[in-house]
């Protein structure tokens, strides 16, 4: 049996969901069998959520930032 080399990006693809059925069951067969393969689909996956925690974090940074500023230009208006 020919063992498929999968790319970083073909991991990526089956983290989010993007593969086709045939593609998401031979990642997952190799997934059993390769350990290496599972060591680059852990990295993948917690880079992945350090990306979102940021995105997370920057949103509620914006937030704050624009209730700062509305804050200080009603304070402004009022004087």
């Amino acid at each position: 049996m020919h063992m498929h080399s999968f790319t970083p990006e073909d991991i990526l693809l089956y983290l989010y969901k993007e593969t086709s059925p045939e593609m998401t069951r031979a990642i997952e067969e190799a997934l059993n069998k390769d350990w290496a393969l599972r060591e680059k689909m852990n990295v993948l996956q917690a880079s992945m959520q350090r990306l979102e925690n940021i995105k997370e974090s920057l949103r509620t940074e914006v937030v704050l930032n624009i209730l700062n500023y509305a804050r200080k230009k009603a304070k402004k208006q009022e004087a």
